[in-house]
């Protein structure tokens, strides 16, 4: 039986790891793929595997999975090397970006920046890792460079500089006193010693375009299709002719040839030992315990037998929009370039049914290119799904229907030319009424509009609305439709008061655009809030709509800018920025996703930040968070960007006009461990606060909106309380619900 665990600040098996940046708490989560195996290392019959946003623990007496990523003590994701000594238990990490995680027994830490050469412009990719005793050898696109695990940081670098052109060391390993790097244009040596910076005095022992090396017990090289053992500078080819070596590994016994999905078998003498087919494309392999594990590119680690051991995530880590209802996600992978030609993902959707995720079969092998721009359950039938393809090639294109992950039927997919009625977005409404917004409509006055679909005649009608900018992801509240239109011209936000006849033509539309006081450009995203004005966020700012039923009659409804203090001068709130999404949570507080700005928190009338979370500072994996969903029911908030989801708990859950369950933490406040604010959750939408002392004392009144309250444990004077126990006295608006919790101070 497997079990699952993430590691928190604490211990993983042989790992201690500690947050050396803070960037990671008990209240992040991720839901990365470990899928995609790029290394398989051993820690004394364990496995320690590495995969393109995690690394992943597997115990194999009691098949316990640990993950380590960049919500739970990770720096960065986008892995591209690994490697780990079990000896020292030291393991090093290194990402496309050119930064270090270093793991060690006292914490994991970060090193920003390898060594760049004068003049070099290229990749800072780190390509490999190479632990041998207290070094590891790096290797960039410039050549080498030795990193001092005792000291954690770099030593002599060697640029291979060759005729004014920098060559990069494909991989490098250490054996005895001396570095073999394979590059592009052969197997180059030199000793550790005071001339290994300089190019001029390294080796090439054997020409050729070479790809991967190895060594333990002894060393293996190899191009694409030749393996080579080498003993004492003498380099014997292997007689089994390769297809695409995508790795070696040598080990305490073994050679081990990773050639995609065949995985071949050496003992150290280059003696064939055995072959296993793996049944699909491996990046690595490893043996431990004298069993041969494959690392493959989209299901985990596999045995020999075919069982699969990773933590549990979707298929693959490219994310663009996802629904929540109940326990279910669904998370859609396609995307746009500049918001109107598709990119190809080719991946389809992701399913967490509630206990594991799942990736519908229909999307593997399938010769239609998927780029699927969103995907949404039926809310009163959750087993049937719809998504939107969109897509120019011929018949591809179109609003495919699933039931139970399963293909039933597409429509609309050549009612027009391949790049005509692009279906883009879906919603359902109050009373289960199914929109899709579509754009470039063909034979039609109006070129922007909706598919509605009529459940009876299982099938859409096509709906022209307004001449306007494309269409992105729809929206309703209250008998209006909203979508958002995003080209510069004439882009908006298009708001139709459909009521009760969503097939109607005649009924009021309204394009909400630049005479309306938005910002010059298309709108991006947009959201109503529980005071039912509209957030709308476009390609050069964010405006609020107030009063949507009375805009969308008049004749020029003018919208508002956020106004905010900044150092005693009035200045524009995201001014100049593109506003990927807007979400509104259950205490009317906002979620803005910035375009390269990370996430904002911010408060009900948007005047004031609460959070500001970036790659920097948090676990996002970018700073261009494409989707924000609240999970309304527990505050949980799940961001999504194209390098995967990570998931933050929030404060604030199911916000009504009364309490619920009321939580205060931390509880007790310790100052030599926290210096921050107390928080107190499960409050009522409007809370009338009063703290005292043990004597009855009022020290500190409030009002509390938005279903959570921070106190900075200071009394109306602006002093900190004293030492001892305090009672907080709560009462809802109108004074129908009471709640009392106690908070104990140690100064």
């Amino acid at each position: 039986m497997k079990k699952f665990s993430i590691i928190s600040l604490g211990i993983l098996a042989s790992f201690q790891y500690v947050n050396a940046q803070n960037i990671s708490s008990k209240k992040w989560t991720d839901q990365f793929s470990y899928n995609n195996i790029l290394a398989i290392k051993e820690d004394h019959g364990k496995i320690v595997a590495a995969t393109e946003n995690g690394i992943f623990y597997y115990t194999i007496s009691t098949g316990e999975i640990s993950k380590l990523s960049k919500a739970n003590g990770l720096h960065e994701v986008k892995i591209s090397a690994f490697d780990y000594n079990p000896q020292t238990k030291i393991g090093v990490v290194g990402y496309q970006n050119g930064s270090l995680d270093i793991i060690t027994s006292g914490g994991i830490t970060y090193v920003v920046d390898i060594p760049i050469a004068t003049g070099y412009n290229g990749s800072k990719k780190i390509n490999h890792i190479s632990i041998t005793g207290d070094k590891a050898i790096i290797s960039v696109g410039y050549g080498v460079s030795i990193f001092d695990l005792k000291k954690k940081e770099f030593g002599d670098s060697a640029f291979f500089l060759n005729g004014g052109t920098y060559e990069a060391s494909n991989e490098a390993t250490i054996l005895g006193n001396k570095v073999l790097s394979v590059t592009n244009t052969g197997l180059k040596t030199h000793d550790l010693n005071t001339t290994f910076p300089v190019f001029a005095t390294w080796t090439t022992e054997m020409p050729g375009a070479f790809k991967h090396i190895d060594s333990e017990s002894g060393l293996v090289f190899s191009s694409a299709t030749t393996s080579y053992l080498y003993n004492n500078g003498v380099s014997t080819p292997f007689p089994q002719t390769f297809t695409d070596i995508q790795d070696i590994a040598v080990n305490t016994n073994n050679i081990i040839i990773t050639d995609n999905a065949r995985v071949y078998t050496y003992n150290l003498n280059g003696t064939s030992t055995g072959i296993v087919d793996f049944g699909e494309e491996c990046n690595t392999a490893n043996t431990i315990n004298g069993k041969l594990y494959g690392g493959t590119k989209l299901s985990g680690i596999k045995d020999e037998s075919k069982t699969t051991y990773r933590p549990d995530g979707p298929y693959k880590n490219t994310s663009y929009k996802i629904s929540l209802l109940n326990d279910q996600i669904w998370v859609s992978t396609g995307a746009l370039e500049a918001y109107n030609n598709p990119v190809i993902q080719n991946i389809g959707y992701y399913h967490f049914d509630g206990s594991k995720w799942v990736y519908p079969e229909y999307f593997l092998n399938n010769p239609i290119q998927f780029n699927v721009r969103d995907v949404v359950p039926n809310p009163s039938n959750p087993s049937e799904v719809f998504f939107v393809n969109y897509s120019f090639a011929p018949n591809e294109k179109g609003i495919y229907k699933m039931e139970n992950d399963v293909f039933k039927k597409v429509y609309k997919n050549n009612d027009a030319a391949s790049f005509l009625n692009r279906p883009s977005g879906i919603t359902f409404d109050e009373n289960n009424q199914l929109f899709v917004s579509a754009s470039l409509l063909a034979d039609v006055p109006a070129n922007t509009g909706y598919y509605l679909y009529s459940s009876s005649a299982d099938d859409f009608t096509l709906i022209p609305i307004i001449n306007a900018g494309g269409a992105l992801k729809p929206f309703t509240k209250d008998g209006i439709l909203y979508i958002p239109s995003p080209f510069f011209e004439p882009g908006g936000l298009i708001m139709k008061a459909y009521g009760d006849n969503p097939a109607s033509t005649s009924v009021p539309v309204k394009l909400i655009r630049k005479e309306n006081n938005l910002p010059i450009g298309g709108t991006v995203s947009a959201a109503i809030d529980k005071d039912d004005n509209v957030w709308i966020g476009t390609r050069s700012g964010l405006r609020i709509l107030s009063n949507p039923k009375s805009a969308i009659t008049e004749t020029s409804p003018q919208t508002e800018a956020i106004i905010i203090d900044e150092k005693g001068i009035a200045e524009e709130l995201f001014r100049d920025n593109v506003i990927l999404q807007i979400e509104p949570d259950t205490g009317n507080q906002k979620w803005v996703s910035v375009d390269g700005g990370g996430v904002y928190y911010l408060s009900p009338d948007g005047e004031r930040t609460i959070q500001h979370f970036t790659k920097e500072n948090s676990p996002l994996p970018t700073n261009s968070v494409t989707d924000i969903k609240v999970d309304k029911r527990n505050g949980k908030v799940y961001f999504v960007t194209l390098d995967g989801i990570v998931t933050y708990q929030g404060d604030v859950g199911d916000v009504t006009s009364n309490f619920g369950n009321v939580l205060v933490y931390p509880n007790p406040v310790v100052y030599s461990n926290f210096k921050g604010k107390v928080t107190i959750k499960g409050l009522a939408e409007k809370t009338n606060i009063r703290i005292t002392d043990a004597a009855g004392n009022v020290i500190h009144s409030a009002v509390a909106r938005g279903g959570y309250y921070e106190w900075d444990l200071n009394n109306q004077k602006g002093v900190r309380v004293a030492s001892g126990i305090y009672f907080v006295l709560m009462t809802n608006e109108d004074g129908s619900d009471k709640a009392t919790a106690k908070i104990a101070v140690v100064n």
